[in-house]
Parts: structure tokens; C-alpha cells; sequence
């Protein structure tokens, strides 16, 4: 920091040119961000100084944040929903995997997680002192039902499933995962942090939500297919005792207890939030999906012209392709072609995320660079 600080323009000038070094999402296919809706960007800038960590200040950023946690509630089939706004499946799967912890009195808890669980379950080990063991996936990478049921013992405060997995899109069989959860009398929590903006709007009935009994609570990220801004994360539980769990008294606030993770949250984020919901409803919402899964049949179709297929065909908007030397790929795509690409594990392929700033045109376009970078490693 200098002494004496910079003109407007000064800093204007140094902003411009930090921007200047950011990758735009044109060609980015290795995100599952995007653009914010403009009306989302429009509220987030009004309601910049709200603080949802006293929201007894924000009344009215509040009463938003409560017509959220609804809509979701009726969209995913809860009525007596409970929860709130997060910074993103990260904390929300905290959140969720926390209160499990809360609710039992076990000095070494465990939970169990399919092995396509996001990372954020190897933070969550480490964060709350919980064993997470991790189930095999069968052929279509789902998790292995019967893997998962031999991970459980009488330290299995709950059960984990995935509604959209990072790296190839896959939903997990949270019907059958239910009523396992409701035999063993367990928590079953939902990461849906990219699917739930996608799986309630596409024409397939997709079982994950609050419809199965067993389903404790879910993860949602409105910053991902939701068109909100960063960072924009929900959480929602089933049942309020769930989360008096992760109940703190706050006496020097306008109100006197948290059930947050974090002290300080954005207004912003929730302004934004409730003004993309409100403006797309929910055929805006299955306009946009509709469009990624167009997109997304369309990549699929011309990759497989050049002799490349997916790993599984596409549940969402979220692409596997089977190809040699994923890694190599990738980093060719990104040094010669300017593609950003990323790649999955187990199985090892490329990984492609068809968001709403994909088009026709710069699908066409990366899979004429994706046949020439495959010739050129051969």
C-alpha cells in the first residue's frame, strides 16, 4: 500500500489490467461457472453492504433469503423446508455433514461417501475430525450399492450421495440410497451443488430430493447452473431439528443465535439470487437447461464423426470423453489451442462442462482443434 493513495483513474487502470489477465468463459469448458444472469450482477451491485450475519440489520435482503429457501423447498419437494444461503457446496457439505456429527453422541463417527464424492469431503475429514469412508462406483459410476452398505457400522452417523458428480455428471441411485438411510435409521445428505439447478428441469424424472423419505438434506449451488453470482451456495434441511444443530449464541448481534458457518454472509449474493429466480421462473430455468442439453447432444454426436465416444452418455451437461493421453491433451488443448479443458481420474478421460456461454459455433469450433490435437499425439 502507498503512502498516499492513487486517483480513481489510476486504480481504474490497474483493475483493467488484472482483468486483462483473466480468462474469459468463451473458451472454458473445464468450469462449472459461468456468466451471471445481468439481473443477477444488476442486485448483487445494489446490495453490496448487506450482511446476512445480522440480518436483524436487513430485514428485507432477509425476507429474500426466506423466499429462496421456499421456491427451492417447493421445486425439490419439501414444504416444511429449512436452511440457508451459503458461499457454495463446499461449506454446505460442512454444514450438512456436521450436524450429522452433532446429532450423535460417537466419540469416532464416520459417514460414507460414494468415491465420485467432491473433494470437499476430504477437507470435511479433516475439518470435523470424521472418518469418511469412500464406496466403489459400478460400471456407470455410480456408487456401488452393496459397497456402500458394507461400509456401514455402528459409527455410521450418515450417508452421502451425489446428484450431478464433478467429474462426469452422474447421479447416484438416491432412490435405493433412501431407503437404505430410512432401514438404518441414518442421515442421508444430497450433494446436488451442480444437478440441482439442472436435474428438476429436465423432462427425465431424476429421484434425488426431498420426495424420498430418507433424504435429510441437500446442497445447491445457485452460483452454477442457477445464474447467480459468486460466491452463492444453499443449504436446505428437511427437518428444523436438523439445524439446531449447528446452533451458536450470538449476544452482541440484533439477533441471538447463528446456525451459519460463517459469521459474515452476502447480501449480495442472496439479492442476486432471488433476482434471477424471480426473473427465469421455472420455465426461464428449463429454457436454459434445455439449451446445455442441446448443446451437449450436439458435441456428443460430433466427436463421436471423429471417432471419439464418452465414457457414459450424458445424464447433464457435464461430458467425459474417452481419448488417449488425457493429460496430454488438455495441456496441448490449452498451450496450442487456447481450450481450457479438464480431466477426470478414475476412469482417466477429458472432462467437458457445457455451460450457458457454450454456443453451436465454439462447439464446432473446439471440436475441429480437439481432431487435430488427438492426430498430432498420435
Amino acid at each position: 500500500m502507498n503512502e498516499t493513495g492513487l486517483t480513481e483513474e489510476e486504480v481504474l487502470v490497474l483493475l483493467n489490467n488484472a482483468k486483462d489477465k483473466d480468462l474469459k468463459y468463451d473458451r472454458v469448458l473445464s468450469s462449472m461457472c459461468t456468466y451471471p444472469h445481468k439481473i443477477a450482477a444488476k442486485a448483487h451491485m445494489q446490495f453490496m453492504e448487506s450482511n446476512m450475519g445480522d440480518f436483524g440489520l436487513f430485514q428485507g435482503t432477509y425476507s429474500m433469503e426466506q423466499e429462496i429457501i421456499r421456491s427451492l423447498g417447493n421445486i425439490l419437494h419439501c414444504s416444511s423446508i429449512n436452511g440457508y444461503l451459503t458461499t457454495g457446496g463446499t461449506e454446505s457439505n460442512i454444514q450438512a455433514i456436521r450436524s450429522m456429527r452433532n446429532s450423535h453422541r460417537i466419540k469416532v463417527p464416520n459417514i460414507v461417501v460414494p468415491e465420485s464424492a467432491h473433494f470437499s469431503f476430504d477437507k470435511i475429514a479433516d475439518v470435523l475430525n470424521i472418518e469418511v469412508r469412500k464406496a466403489n462406483l459400478d460400471e456407470e459410476l455410480k456408487v456401488s450399492m452393496e459397497s456402500l452398505e458394507s461400509l456401514i457400522d455402528q459409527n455410521t452417523v450418515g450417508l452421502v450421495a451425489i446428484a450431478g458428480s464433478t467429474e462426469f455428471g452422474q447421479v447416484d441411485p438416491i432412490a435405493e440410497i433412501s431407503k437404505l438411510a430410512v432401514e438404518k435409521n441414518l442421515f442421508l445428505h444430497v450433494d446436488a451443488a451442480f444437478g440441482g439447478f439442472v436435474l428438476p428441469f429436465l423432462p427425465e424424472n431424476n429421484e434425488f430430493d426431498f420426495s424420498l423419505p430418507g433424504v435429510t438434506s441437500i446442497a445447491i449451488d445457485p452460483h452454477k447452473m442457477g445464474l447467480s453470482t459468486i460466491p452463492s451456495g444453499v443449504l436446505l434441511f428437511r427437518n428444523v431439528e436438523d439445524l439446531t444443530h449447528l446452533k451458536a449464541e450470538t449476544p452482541y448481534l440484533t439477533i441471538d443465535t447463528q446456525y451459519t458457518l460463517t459469521g459474515t454472509r452476502s447480501g449480495a449474493a442472496v439479492a442476486a439470487t432471488y433476482a434471477v429466480m424471480q426473473h427465469l421462473g421455472r420455465e426461464g430455468y428449463r429454457q436454459v437447461v434445455s439449451r446445455c442439453m442441446e448443446l451437449t447432444d450436439h458435441l456428443v454426436k460430433s466427436v463421436k464423426e471423429i471417432g471419439i465416444d464418452p465414457v457414459i452418455d450424458p445424464v447433464m451437461n457435464v461430458v467425459a470423453l474417452d481419448v488417449p493421453h488425457p493429460a496430454q491433451l488438455r495441456s496441448k488443448l490449452a498451450k496450442e489451442y487456447k481450450w481450457q479443458v479438464s480431466i477426470t481420474q478414475k476412469p482417466a478421460a477429458l472432462r467437458l462442462v457445457i455451460m450457458p456461454h457454450m454456443d453451436f459455433e465454439t462447439i464446432d469450433m473446439f471440436v475441429a482443434d480437439l481432431q487435430k490435437a488427438v492426430l498430432e499425439l498420435q
